[in-house]
């Protein structure tokens, strides 16, 4: 029985390229749209922790007066699988825009990468990418950063429980991260390429977990569309009555084929037609 004025909290799969707000959207327009033939207007939704548009896995959203326990949700431990390219620098850190400059990897050995990793284990100081969600006089920089604005952002100290080396090759590593909140993978991407002397940034990126939160309990979006729209759902009257909240018509392959915000570099220059000399 969903009740999302009272609270809910529902864990989804983030698919590849939306932004963390978009999810949010969905979740919101979807129960919304649904609470309205109930007479209800205004649906409070939000997530525990962003994820950036390019990496997938889990996001916890909040409804109703479930919002109030963010803070607390957010806090916990958070688990990755990340994908590191080795030997070329990007200025987001990750696909998002093009290599900027390339540096030899042929120096680097597994047993380096795990001599390096273990340096970032522990309590460390981290400058966020300018291609976050940090604000800068009120303004995210990204939104900064994308417009061709000069972003200078300060060191934050954050906490890395652990991280270890899952598979190796010069041009690229897979590492486990389980880190605190605040920590920027894509910034650990670079400060690992680096501390090797080459240049890093990421390739792919997972979250597996945030605190209890884990994949195996996530909905995708699909799911959870079907969820909301179909799911037995009530709402408390004026008079503490519990009213049921019909169904609704859902269109399956709206919420498959939905367009992401954001695709990497290389898919939107391959999309662009040559020009004719």
């Amino acid at each position: 029985m969903l009740r999302p004025i009272e609270g809910e909290i529902f864990v989804i799969d983030k698919p590849y390229g939306w932004s963390s707000f978009h999810v949010v959207k969905k979740v919101r327009n979807q129960l919304s749209s649904r609470l309205r033939k109930s007479g209800v207007r205004k649906l409070k939704v939000g997530h525990a922790g962003t994820l950036d548009p390019l990496a997938t896995g889990v996001m916890i959203i909040c409804t109703g007066r479930a919002t109030k326990r963010i803070d607390e949700l957010q806090a916990g431990a958070k688990t990755y699988t990340a994908g590191i390219a080795l030997g070329a620098t990007t200025p987001s850190f990750d696909m998002e825009t093009p290599v900027d400059a390339t540096y030899p990897t042929s120096h680097i050995t597994r047993e380096m990468v795990e001599e390096t990793l273990a340096r970032f284990t522990g309590t460390i100081n981290q400058v966020p990418p300018v291609y976050s969600a940090v604000k800068v006089d009120g303004h995210r920089a990204y939104k900064m950063a994308r417009s061709g604005q000069e972003v200078e952002l300060k060191a934050k100290t954050l906490v890395i429980d652990s991280l270890e080396l899952l598979s190796f090759s010069q041009n690229e590593i897979t590492v486990r991260v389980v880190c605190s909140k605040g920590t920027y993978i894509r910034a650990l991407a670079r400060d690992i390429g680096t501390a090797l002397k080459s240049g890093a940034h990421l390739s792919s990126l997972r979250r597996d977990a945030v605190g209890e939160a884990t994949l195996d309990k996530a909905l995708s979006i699909e799911e959870a569309v079907e969820l909301m729209s179909e799911s037995p759902m009530v709402i408390v009257d004026d008079n503490e009555n519990e009213v049921n909240v019909p169904p609704i018509l859902w269109d399956r392959a709206v919420s498959r084929n939905e367009e992401a915000d954001i695709k990497p570099w290389c898919e939107r220059t391959s999309a662009i037609p040559a020009t004719l000399d």
